[in-house]
């Protein structure tokens, strides 16, 4: 009977979010309070949300930290000049452009915001390929791309992969550095051989003028935040901040915290300054910190009641004994196609719990398959879904297309997760 309700729970978790009748927020914490009320649990609900929040309140602290700092150091011009020397560096020769873009959109996706990245990364690069005649269609998809191979300990994604399966986020990720960096390579290696290709297109790849790095016009307000002459302190910081958390010797929530707070005095000393520095980011951290506290409560109370471990059960005598350790390499080869068609809070929170569950009982690590499930869906997927706005400010930027993007696109991000899928057998994070 358990299992019967928590699969009915899980349906109606992805029937409620993907058809818009409410919210993440709302469907993670009604949907499971009344599984658990049918099934007679009565007040016993209260341990288990007590339980799933105290499970995910790390993890919690890490995002709300990692917003601010990333923010605060993008408000003080942090990337500027590096946005800068990158295009300096592509000049007029398209194999260069396309792989600038791609290393672009890697760095400005390092704050985990989608939205952000686009609204940095399609501004500036797009005058280059209007200037140059360069398919539009190029810039979108390195911008997909940069931004696909980037899933790291803070991203919104193995945030919840973590509190979904109730593992650290950098147990998770440290083995899948190295494929993420095959990943990059391999991005790297697609931008050169399009940019050639482009390149044989345009016959003469430039008119003979020298090249001017456009410049992005800031606001009034933006130059008064910006500190220019902290940028080699801001820089060293953040390689502090990012190299001890990804070692595993310090918690991440606590270097954020220490990182966040040492951001602030370097570059606004000021009280009020840095209390508007923070209210300004507020609002992004508190909606993701909010969904995954009701995320915590989702699990809690799946977990508490027994209902995850009963669907597991029952999944169980689904799969063949001797088939159980493919699971992770499949789930590495559909994990992008599963962005069309589901978004990151359904699948993660809902099916991924399921079908890792399942996997833990005919012996494979539930671990391996929360990492395969990285190297596509909402990752190298987030770019092509149209389940995520990020997608539609993508398109809406460079004026193209979404079903033309996703056309163009989707083989070369497909490809990309299929080759980091690869990557991991090759390197042992899971089997073939």
């Amino acid at each position: 009977m358990l299992a019967l309700t928590g699969l009915i729970s899980v349906l109606a978790l992805l029937a409620l979010i993907l058809t818009k009748r409410m919210s993440p927020l709302a469907a993670l914490i009604a949907v499971p309070v009344v599984a658990a009320v049918v099934s007679g649990f009565g007040l016993q609900i209260t341990t288990f949300i007590l339980k799933g929040i105290t499970s995910v309140a790390p993890v919690v602290g890490m995002f709300i930290f990692a917003i601010i700092f990333f923010g605060v150091l993008t408000d003080a011009g942090m990337l500027d000049p590096i946005i800068s020397r990158i295009l300096r560096l592509v000049g007029a020769r398209p194999p260069r452009i396309l792989m600038g873009t791609a290393l672009l959109a890697l760095l400005i996706h390092l704050d985990g915001s989608g939205a952000v990245c686009f609204l940095v990364t399609i501004p500036a690069m797009l005058p280059v390929y209007e200037r140059l005649n360069m398919d539009k269609r190029l810039l979108v998809c390195m911008a997909a791309l940069g931004a696909g191979v980037n899933f790291l300990p803070w991203a919104g994604v193995t945030i919840r992969a973590s509190v979904a399966l109730h593992i650290p986020t950098a147990e998770i990720f440290a083995p899948l550095l190295l494929v993420q960096g095959v990943g990059l390579v391999f991005v790297l290696l697609i931008a050169y051989l399009l940019g050639k290709r482009e390149e044989r297109r345009l016959g003469l790849v430039h008119d003979g003028r020298p090249f001017v790095v456009p410049t992005r016009e800031l606001s009034e307000q933006e130059l008064a935040l910006r500190r220019p002459r902290r940028f080699w302190p801001n820089l060293v910081l953040t390689l502090v901040v990012m190299g001890t958390m990804i070692t595993g010797k310090v918690d991440p929530v606590v270097m954020f915290m220490l990182g966040t707070v040492v951001a602030l005095f370097i570059n606004y000393a000021n009280a009020d300054e840095q209390r508007r520095r923070v209210d300004a980011h507020a609002p992004a951290a508190l909606m993701m910190a909010s969904v995954l506290l009701a995320a915590g409560t989702f699990t809690g109370i799946m977990s508490g009641t027994g209902m995850l471990n009963a669907m597991a059960s029952e999944a169980v005598h689904l799969i063949p004994a001797g088939q159980a350790h493919h699971i992770p390499f499949v789930m590495g080869l559909i994990s992008m196609p599963l962005s069309l068609l589901f978004d990151p809070d359904s699948f993660y929170l809902g099916v991924l719990p399921v079908v890792a569950g399942a996997a833990e009982r005919l012996g494979v690590p539930q671990i391996q398959v929360a990492q395969a499930a990285l190297l596509g869906q909402m990752t190298t997927g987030f770019p092509v879904s149209p389940l995520t706005p990020a997608t539609f400010l993508l398109v809406g930027l460079a004026g193209i297309d979404l079903a033309e993007h996703q056309k163009f696109a989707i083989p070369f991000l497909f490809a990309t997760s299929v080759v980091m899928t690869i990557a991991c057998v090759i390197l042992g994070v899971f089997p073939l």
